[in-house]
């Protein structure tokens, strides 16, 4: 496998944007979209994994790792808004068709890329990146839609908790069996970057439009019964966030869609990489061309 991972930067919309890179240039194409609170530091190990086969690009979505920082009066923080800044960088990259990797964040992200030329896209990996309310966790987003419907300090106050090391922590370890497989630099490394001065009124600003993500989910659905995009779900099973009836869910539009539920949680990347890259590997070897 190779291990040359390259760590670049490139500038879009006048926004600096950090991007990791592997492979050959001519392979086919995957891109890596993170979720919160993370970066493209997520995959950091996936990226090696695949890129003897492929071209892997991971960027960081503005606002987070090493892509840049503008403040919510400089930059609109929504989905759209960061979907705008990847599609840029793919088009920069001469990116005309590509698979796509989308957790958390990066599935909504994904979707709005699948939505705006569906033709671009030639398969999907999700793994705990939700597309039907099945799979939103109740307890968990409660607060988070009660903030975005009547943002004050009374719903606000529950959702700065998300902000916090130790959620921040309980996301990396919550449902892994042995959470000594899962490095702590990963949690100081997210926490460090959410604790920069400024960030969490970033992070608030995207918890408000998250909604819009929900709102999307109809027309995300009707394009996969439409395309019948080729899709593998391998999920974080004891996920508190996204449970795994949001990965048995895709079945619903997708008939084929490949479904597999590892004993992990929300980042099941840190204790089942093998696995996961081993079910990518295999999936991406029979549906690409």
């Amino acid at each position: 496998m190779s291990s040359v991972v390259h760590h670049r930067t490139t500038t879009v919309n006048n926004l600096e944007v950090f991007y990791r890179e592997a492979g050959d240039p001519q392979a086919p194409v995957v891109v890596l979209l993170h979720g919160f609170p993370t970066s493209s530091h997520m995959f950091r190990n996936l990226i090696p994994a695949l890129a003897d086969r492929y071209r892997v690009i991971a960027p960081d979505h503005i606002g987070f790792g090493q892509s840049a920082m503008p403040t919510p009066e400089e930059f609109p923080y929504s989905f759209d808004a960061l979907t705008e800044i990847t599609a840029g960088l793919l088009d920069q990259l001469g990116v005309n068709r590509f698979a796509m990797y989308v957790q958390d964040y990066g599935a909504p992200v994904g979707w709005r890329l699948a939505l705006s030329d569906p033709q671009r896209v030639s398969a999907i990996i999700t793994q705990n990146g939700n597309a039907y309310v099945d799979g939103f966790v109740k307890s968990f987003w409660d607060g988070l839609f009660a903030y975005a419907q009547a943002p004050g300090p009374r719903t606000e106050a529950p959702v700065r908790g998300a902000l916090s090391a130790d959620a921040t922590r309980w996301q990396y370890v919550n449902g892994v069996a042995d959470p000594s497989l899962v490095s702590p630099d990963n949690w100081v490394h997210d926490q460090a970057l959410l604790d920069r001065p400024g960030n969490d009124e970033i992070q608030l600003q995207l918890f408000r439009d998250y909604p819009t993500n929900v709102d999307l989910y109809p027309a995300v659905q009707q394009y996969f019964r439409e395309s019948q995009v080729p899709l593998l779900a391998v999920w974080g099973a004891n996920d508190e966030i996204f449970g795994p009836d949001g990965a048995r869910a895709f079945q619903h539009d997708l008939p084929d869609a490949e479904i597999h539920l590892v004993e992990s949680g929300h980042f099941a990347l840190e204790s089942h990489l093998d696995v996961i890259a081993d079910h990518i590997r295999d999936f991406l070897s029979r549906v690409l061309d």
